[in-house]
């Protein structure tokens, strides 16, 4: 059995010093692991009725329509500002220094929709639980959360404790 762990690798110092960086481009160009990843990251909400999969910019968009396609539903791009052509709505969060801003398109969930939000990491929780509040600002119904990797020790998760929240590769 593949291991996904192996596919991973920890860059030192990235983006900042002190900073461990997950690096999934190694799983990424495994076919394997790849397919591996997806499976994993779809398999607990096979059958529940999943319409749409939220994925945010930039590495969500790759596990995202991967997991829409084995789910098959659609993709919903969540966008950095100034991306995104027709109306939408924004949400901000906080940074360790700073702010950042998501967006996403008015008309990408009808309410009542049953929406999966994918992404590749769990950190701090702000991308993530931005994304959430675009879906249930639209009226989407948000069935659960999966991710390839959840940093624990930052605990994220305790901003998202009112969602299913499934990781593939949890650090502690």
């Amino acid at each position: 059995m593949i291991s996904l762990e192996k596919l991973i690798r920890d860059v030192p110092n990235f983006p900042k010093p002190g900073i461990v960086f997950k690096d999934i481009t190694p799983l990424l160009a495994d076919p394997q692991g790849l397919a591996l990843a997806v499976e994993m990251l779809a398999n607990p909400f096979r059958g529940k009725g999943i319409e749409r999969v939220v994925g945010a910019e930039s590495r969500g968009f790759i596990f995202g329509i991967a997991v829409a396609q084995a789910l098959s539903c659609g993709f919903v791009p969540v966008r950095k500002p100034g991306k995104l052509p027709a109306k939408k709505l924004s949400a901000s969060y906080d940074l360790e220094y700073g702010k950042d801003t998501v967006e996403i398109h008015c008309d990408g969930i009808e309410r009542g929709q049953r929406v999966l939000v994918v992404d590749d990491l769990l950190a701090t929780g702000g991308t993530m639980g931005a994304c959430c509040r675009l879906v249930e600002e639209l009226g989407g119904d948000i069935r659960g959360i999966a991710v390839l990797i959840e940093l624990a020790f930052l605990s994220g998760v305790k901003l998202l404790s009112r969602y299913e929240v499934h990781s593939v590769i949890r650090y502690d």
